[in-house]
C-alpha cells in the first residue's frame, strides 16, 4: 500500500499526516497517542485494505507546527481533529485512536454524533478527568511549571538513535522494532552526531485543567455510532472499576481483549487488524 505524506492547514497551524490506501477508501481518522507520531499506523494501516487511513500528528508532534503562545489543552485536540475532517472534506468518517488519541477520538465522536459512523479505541477511552474541587490547584502546579521554564539554550540531543530506541521499548515495554517505527519520524538530528526528539518539549508540562468525570461521562453518552474498543493484556494498567463505568455510558460498544503491550497495534499488527477491518467494514 502506498504512502503519501500531506500537511493540513488549520486556523494557522500546518499538521502533517501520513495517508494510507485509495482516495475512494472508506475514509479513517487516525491519531496516535502522547509523545508519539502518525508513524504509529505504519504497520497497522497496510492491513487495512479498502480503507483510507489519513494518519495525524497532532499539533507539537511529528512533522506538525506547534502551538505558539498557547498552551496544549487537551479539548483544543479535538477542535484540531474536526477541523482536519473539514479541510478533508469529509462529511461522513470512521475515527480510530490509541491512547491520548483514543480519548480525543472519542470526545469528538460524541461532539458530532451524526458525522461519525463508526469508532476504533485502542487502549483508551476518553480523557483523563480531575474532581471539580482539585482545578485551582491543577492550574497553580501548571503556571508553576509553564513560568519555570527558561526559553532558549542548545539542548545536549543524543550521541544515538539505536540506545532511544532501546530505552523507549523499555520504558513503554513495546518491541524493539515497534520502538524504532515510531522513533524513524520522532527524532531529528540537531546537528551532525547528536538527536533529539521532534515533539514538543512543553507537551510534558502539567495540564492547565481537566474535564470532571460527569463531563467526560456526558460526552460518552453522547457517541452513537457502532465502538470497538480493544484492550491490550496486560496493556496499560487501568483501575477495572473505572473501565467498567466508562464502557456502561456508551450505547453500542464492543469490548475485545487482546494479548499485547500498550502499542499492541504496532507490536502485533495482523492481529489487530484482524479485529479491526471488519468492524470497520460494517
Amino acid at each position: 500500500m502506498s504512502v503519501v505524506e500531506r500537511t493540513i492547514e488549520i486556523s494557522g497551524l500546518s499538521l502533517a499526516a501520513r495517508v494510507h490506501g485509495p482516495e475512494d477508501g472508506i475514509p479513517v481518522l487516525a491519531l496516535h497517542g502522547w509523545l508519539d507520531n502518525a508513524a504509529t499506523y505504519d504497520n497497522l494501516a497496510p492491513l487495512l485494505p479498502g480503507c483510507r487511513v489519513v494518519a495525524l500528528d497532532l499539533a507539537g508532534h511529528g512533522l506538525s507546527g506547534r502551538r505558539v503562545g498557547a498552551a496544549y489543552t487537551f479539548i483544543d485536540y479535538v477542535a484540531d481533529l474536526g477541523a482536519v475532517a473539514e479541510a478533508l472534506g469529509w462529511r461522513t468518517f470512521n475515527l480510530m485512536g490509541h491512547s491520548l488519541g483514543a480519548g480525543v477520538a472519542a470526545l469528538l465522536a460524541g461532539t458530532w454524533p451524526d458525522r461519525v459512523r463508526r469508532l476504533v479505541l485502542l487502549e483508551g477511552l476518553g480523557p483523563l478527568s480531575d474532581l471539580e474541587a482539585r482545578a485551582p490547584e491543577r492550574l497553580a502546579e501548571a503556571l508553576a511549571a509553564e513560568l519555570a521554564v527558561r526559553p532558549g539554550g542548545e539542548r545536549p540531543g543524543y550521541a544515538d538513535p539505536e540506545l532511544v530506541a532501546r530505552r523507549l521499548a523499555e520504558a513503554t515495554q513495546m518491541q524493539i522494532e515497534s520502538a524504532r517505527v515510531l522513533l524513524g519520524r520522532g527524532l531529528h538530528e540537531l546537528r551532525p552526531g547528536r538527536w533529539d526528539w521532534r515533539a514538543d518539549p512543553r507537551l510534558r508540562l502539567p495540564s492547565r485543567i481537566r474535564l470532571t468525570e460527569p463531563q467526560v461521562v456526558a460526552f460518552l453518552r453522547a457517541i452513537a455510532c457502532p465502538t470497538l474498543l480493544l484492550r491490550a493484556e496486560p496493556g496499560m494498567p487501568i483501575d477495572a472499576k473505572y473501565l467498567e463505568d466508562r464502557v456502561s455510558h456508551i450505547t453500542d460498544l464492543q469490548l475485545v481483549r487482546h494479548p499485547g503491550g500498550h502499542h499492541v497495534h504496532l507490536d502485533d499488527p495482523a492481529g489487530v487488524a484482524a479485529l479491526v477491518l471488519p468492524f470497520l467494514r460494517g
